[in-house]
Parts: structure tokens; sequence; C-alpha cells
């Protein structure tokens, strides 16, 4: 009885002795382990925070950045807007002088038809006519007035009537001139025209040489041209239609050199 009782003694000490040494050891070892896991958190936080501050450092920068940015732009604005008003005080000036130098070359090519309806008035409606038309003034002289029918030679009462045009001319500056010949849709294949655009040629440049070698008008200031039939005034259905087609014209315009100078500035 002594003996059970002393080996129960005896196994309960060596428990408590077990558990007494077990236990602090075991917490011990989890504390070790949450320190460890603190540190790394903190080693962590610390990362993060640097990152944050090296962020929040080039948020700074750039904000700099577009705040001298934002300068830039606003002075370049403030020039321009500057610029600007110069500009458009420019072109109302522009503007005004192109006014005035259009107004100048109608007034001049209203002097000039004026001069030339004088000078022609002795002659009958229906051999000429003068007029305006798109910036130019136009002496339409018809067939009866200049030529036989299919020839190029000028009759002498178109030559006179020619001779008191360039008289008109001569006296005119910053003009040019282009003759142009036209005929009816009537064809035509004679030894010296093969067709009405050899014929309205001809007689477009035989006027071109009256003008010029008889009469001294600067050569540089006038051309020919041929229409043949391809711009009618008049229907050619009817023998008054035809009539009116067979005419030459003298297209007188204003020299626009200076205006397209102007509107190249």
């Amino acid at each position: 009885m002594k003996r059970t009782n002393y080996f129960i003694s005896f196994t309960g000490l060596i428990v408590c002795v077990i558990l007494s040494s077990c236990g602090p050891g075991k917490k011990l070892v989890a504390s070790r382990q949450h320190v460890n896991m603190l540190q790394m958190d903190s080693t962590n936080t610390h990362g993060l925070l640097n990152d944050c501050n090296s962020k929040v450092s080039d948020l700074s920068n750039q904000k700099t950045s577009l705040q001298n940015q934002n300068a830039l732009i606003a002075n370049d604005l403030k020039a321009l807007n500057s610029s600007s008003k110069m500009t458009i005080a420019e072109q109302a000036n522009r503007l005004k002088a192109l006014q005035n130098m259009i107004q100048a070359q109608k007034d001049i090519l209203s002097k000039l038809k004026n001069s030339i309806s004088d000078a022609l008035m002795k002659y009958k409606t229906d051999q000429l006519s003068v007029s305006i038309k798109d910036g130019s003034v136009y002496v339409s002289l018809q067939e009866k007035l200049l030529f036989k029918s299919g020839s190029d030679v000028v009759d002498p009462v178109g030559v006179a009537a020619l001779k008191s045009l360039a008289a008109i001319l001569n006296d005119t500056k910053d003009i040019n001139v282009l003759i142009e010949g036209h005929t009816d849709n009537v064809p035509i294949k004679t030894r010296l025209f093969k067709d009405n655009w050899d014929l309205s040629t001809a007689r477009a440049t035989s006027i071109v040489r009256i003008l010029t070698k008889d009469n001294g008008f600067d050569p540089k200031r006038i051309s020919a041209s041929g229409r043949a039939d391809f711009r009618p005034v008049k229907p050619n259905d009817t023998v008054e239609g035809r009539a009116e087609n067979r005419r030459t014209e003298v297209i007188l315009s204003p020299d626009l050199n200076e205006l397209y100078k102007l509107l190249d500035q």
C-alpha cells in the first residue's frame, strides 16, 4: 500500500515537472515568432513609407514643372493676343487699301469705256458696241465693219475704226489687251483656212498687227486668240444670230499686278 502511494506521488511529480518545463517554453517560442513578424511588418511599413515619400517628392516636382509650363503658356497667350490685335489692325488697313485699289480700277474702266464710246460714236450700233463685263471693257466689232466673208484682211473702214481705238489705248496705261476672233457655226474650208479655228485666229492676228505695227501699241501688252464658233452670243439657227456671232472682240483688262502684290503680303 505504501509503495503504491509513493509511485503515484512520484509520477505526479514528474508530470508536474514536465508541465512546468514545457508550458513557458511554448509561450516563449510563440512570443519570439510574433516579435519576428512585427519586425518584418515594421520593415515592410518603412519600405512603403519610403516609396510614398518618393512619390510625394515626384508629384511635387511635377506640380512645379506644370506650374512653370502654365506660366509659359500664359505668357505665350498674352503675346499671341497682342500680336493678333496687331494683325487685325494690319488686315483692316490692307482691306481698305484693296477696296481703294479696286475702286480705282473700276473708275479707270468706266473712264476708258466712255472715252472709247466717244471716239467710235460715228459707227452704228450694228457695227460695234462697247460695254463693261467681268471687270473688263469689251469692244465688240462685227464682221461687216472689219472683214469680207471668209477673209482675214481688214477693210479700210475697219482700219479707220481701229486707228481711233489705238489712239485711246496708247494714252491708257496699266491695261492689257486681248483680241478674240469669233465665227458662226457654218463650216469653212478654203486654201487659206482649214476651219473656223484658222479663220478666227487669223482675224485676231490681223487686228493685233494693225494696232501694234501700224499704230504703235505696245506688243508686250496685247495677245491674239481664236475661239471659232464655240462662244456664240446668239443662237446660230437664224441669219441674224449668225451675223452677231461673226465678231472680233477687243477685251481691255486692268493690270492687276499691284493688286496681287497687295494680296500676297
